[in-house]
């Protein structure tokens, strides 16, 4: 495609021949190709711009970036917003796949995860195929790639739209980050669905407030119904919460439908004559006067919006109520969300969940407390290089609604996991709790947490949920809790059949 194709409505200064064919776009030095388009993008870490000889030598005809370089090889393409340059360019590259799906985005601070896992078990149990793009993988057509990012660049967005409409898949759900509709990942993706789970302290790091990371989330709605695309758009709301609340009062180009579990609360798609148990959850579903008894395997009451929320997304898709309850009621469970290790001789549980903002504890952890149990004990810890400011607020939460919580490192990044635990510390000092232990390596406080959980206990391990990692410094390695976790219950039943008095009596309190 012709260099001055990609981009003629938009600002850009060229220096060099517009009339060049591209062949295809990266923005990593390491894939270019001959006649390839080079993003610089600037990053975090590194600058795209320290590459561009680097592209250059492998064969990139087209170098776009926002400072003009000392080349005379290649044409330069200089722009002030590389990232909506970007998106602006990739459509136009790859033929605009967005027109051709039907794209659900899922924003919000908890919740958008598993609402894609539901909608995506809902339209595969009655037939209809679907990809997803989200914070585990991104996946379609059996093709399943790790998501280094909740939602991707656009580059990549646009290169995976395009190949699922080429093999004939039809809706995308996409999680949609506050990064993302900040750095313009999503920038002129034609939407056809928005949904809002909730909003809590989360990413004030990058936002630095409130009212920052909330205008970031309702861009997602503020630009529905604005590409070409001209079918009804619809906007799906959480109400109960405090800022879905200001969503639904805002003038959207969209239809938007309401959810709630809020008795006296006015919605769409209602719960009622809810119950949570280990099990799952059941519920009345309430919608257009029709009525459905609901229930799943997820356990918890924000699972319980969750359902509402995605049922109302296959429903205003046009799927039936029958069809789109029956969808619901065998949707399967996303991974590292409340998920339970099976254990069979000890009598107690474990349950490993993604929660890493304090929000997002405190609802796992209620939830294991209306659950009748025993003692509740909590391994957590914070990522590095990430808001510290939430790390008091999870520290406060865990030894409040926990019965003992092992204080561990999560992903310490850059930072030091012991300066890490010292600001949650923090939080915990605030209310005079003893109720901890600070054991900085992950594994070993899993183990003591296993070692010390007794019949009748739940033992949370929280914070990486699906995650296979552990981000040390730059490098990423193999950690799984769920494997870990395993690997001490297996000892522990081990120990179970030693003769009395040969057990590793130091991980008993």
């Amino acid at each position: 495609m012709k260099l001055k194709e990609l981009f003629s409505n938009y600002n850009a200064i060229v220096i060099g021949d517009g009339n060049i064919d591209v062949v295809d776009v990266s923005y990593d030095s390491r894939t270019i190709g001959k006649n390839y388009a080079f993003f610089a993008l600037p990053g975090h870490a590194t600058n795209g711009s320290n590459y561009i000889d680097e592209a250059i030598e492998k064969g990139a005809s087209v170098v776009i970036t926002t400072k003009k370089h000392s080349t005379t090889t290649a044409v330069q393409i200089l722009v002030d917003d590389i990232f909506n340059f970007m998106a602006v360019f990739c459509a136009k590259f790859y033929n605009y796949p967005d027109r051709e799906l039907n794209i659900i985005g899922v924003t919000g601070t908890n919740g958008k995860t598993t609402i894609t896992y539901m909608i995506e078990s809902i339209l595969t149990n009655i037939g209809i195929e679907c990809g997803v793009m989200g914070t585990v993988n991104y996946r379609y057509k059996e093709k399943v790639t790790d998501a280094p990012n909740t939602t991707p660049q656009s580059l990549d967005i646009y290169k995976t739209m395009r190949d699922m409409a080429d093999h004939n898949v039809k809706h995308l759900v996409m999680e949609v980050s506050s990064h993302a509709l900040s750095l313009g990942r999503v920038y002129g993706i034609d939407f056809d669905v928005a949904v809002f789970t909730n909003l809590t302290q989360d990413h004030l790091d990058f936002h630095k407030t409130m009212d920052n990371y909330f205008e970031s989330k309702s861009m997602l709605f503020k630009i529905l119904g604005t590409g070409t695309k001209k079918n009804k758009k619809y906007a799906i709301i959480n109400v109960d919460d405090i800022y879905g609340k200001k969503i639904s009062e805002m003038g959207i180009n969209a239809d938007k439908k309401l959810y709630s579990a809020i008795e006296k609360t006015v919605a769409d798609f209602k719960a009622e004559n809810i119950e949570v148990s280990t099990s799952g959850s059941k519920f009345d579903l309430v919608f257009n006067k029709e009525k459905a008894k609901i229930k799943i395997n997820h356990i918890g009451m924000h699972n319980v919006y969750n359902a509402l929320g995605a049922l109302g997304v296959v429903v205003c898709n046009g799927i039936s109520f029958e069809k789109a309850v029956e969808g619901l009621n065998n949707s399967k469970q996303a991974p590292g969300r409340l998920e339970r290790i099976n254990i069979k001789h000890l009598g107690f549980d474990i349950v490993i969940d993604y929660a890493h903002a304090d929000d997002a504890l405190k609802n796992v952890l209620q939830t294991l407390k209306n659950i009748k149990s025993k003692r509740i004990i909590t391994v957590f810890g914070c990522g590095g290089n990430r808001d510290r400011t939430k790390r008091p607020l999870m520290g406060k939460v865990a030894v409040e609604m926990s019965d003992f919580v092992f204080v561990t490192s999560d992903n310490p990044r850059t930072e030091d996991p012991n300066k890490i635990i010292l600001d949650i510390e923090v939080g915990i000092k605030r209310i005079y709790k003893n109720n901890y232990k600070v054991v900085v390596d992950r594994e070993l406080a899993i183990k003591e947490a296993i070692m010390m959980a007794d019949k009748g206990d739940i033992v949370l391990i929280a914070g990486k949920g699906h995650e296979v990692y552990q981000i040390i410094n730059t490098e990423k390695i193999h950690f799984n809790d769920i494997e870990i976790a395993k690997k001490y219950v297996n000892l522990k039943e081990q120990e179970k059949n030693l003769p009395k008095g040969t057990e590793q009596k130091e991980f008993r309190f």
